[in-house]
């Protein structure tokens, strides 16, 4: 069940090793649980489910670098960067070891900070995400045509249904926080969209020392679930959970079964 309390929350800035400033938020008083957010979105991502989590966590979330509170620097970025933005978070907080699960853009990465910095990691969550690289399975061209369209509103319908089945959507109407931030900078959301796209940590997943669980839906067209055993068979201490029915935004649609399972393996 959902912890119901009014968490304890503090926000405030970090800066990044290039000066970029860095919006965080922490709620909760527990162990610390970093959640990472999906391709071009804040942090309000993670709203629908963060509370789930903090019986045991305090949560501590992000805004990317060129969404929200964050700075916006118009030049390249890459997964390995936001890594260190992660990173630079953490020290600004004094927080020498965490949780962390990131979804979609988010866990790839979560990657690169379990590889690089193994000693900062608890334990790893990976939702909805790809090793990237040519190895890794990509959406397929429909997908990418049916994103790409020039009508905004068709577009957006688009990634709605790449997210949550029809059946889930009847019940739950929105507004969904997961369609990234409507503040960016047109700028800033392609460099969002260039950094995951050339995501490829395949030669760096075995560094990965932390326990990890692997979630994905088994219907998600917009991060094949193929994509999911693909790093299972890198990550050493990796095992893998799939929601049957489930699409890209299995953390909401599932959430009492996500949400307890992703407690279950962080306070096992």
């Amino acid at each position: 069940m959902p912890h119901t309390d009014v968490p304890q929350q503090v926000s405030g800035h970090a800066r990044a090793l290039d000066g970029t400033l860095l919006a965080y938020q922490r709620q909760g008083t527990g162990a610390p649980l970093v959640l990472l957010a999906g391709q071009a979105n804040n942090h309000h991502w993670w709203d629908g489910v963060r509370s789930d989590f903090h019986a045991t966590h305090s949560t501590l979330t992000m805004d990317w670098r060129g969404t929200g509170e964050s700075g916006k620097p118009d030049h390249p970025y890459a997964t390995r960067d936001f890594a260190g933005d992660v990173i630079a978070v953490l020290d600004h907080l004094g927080i020498e070891s965490a949780d962390l699960y990131g979804t979609s853009m988010g866990g790839r990465v979560a990657q690169w900070v379990a590889a690089r910095h193994p000693e900062r990691i608890r334990r790893l969550v990976l939702g909805c995400t790809s090793p990237g690289g040519p190895r890794a399975t990509e959406r397929d061209m429909a997908v990418r045509r049916s994103l790409a369209q020039a009508d905004a509103r068709a577009a957006r319908e688009a990634l709605i249904d790449l997210m949550y089945t029809p059946a889930w959507r009847s019940g739950h109407p929105g507004p969904y926080a997961t369609l990234g931030d409507p503040g960016m900078p047109p700028y800033a959301r392609r460099r969002h969209l260039v950094a995951s796209n050339e995501h490829d940590a395949w030669d760096v997943l075995p560094l990965i020392g932390a326990p990890t669980l692997i979630l994905h839906g088994a219907d998600d067209r917009l991060t094949p679930a193929a994509n999911a055993p693909l790093l299972a068979s890198r990550i050493p201490r990796a095992r893998t959970h799939i929601f049957e029915g489930a699409r890209h935004g299995y953390f909401e649609e599932c959430r009492p079964e996500a949400g307890a399972i992703v407690s279950s393996f962080l306070t096992d």
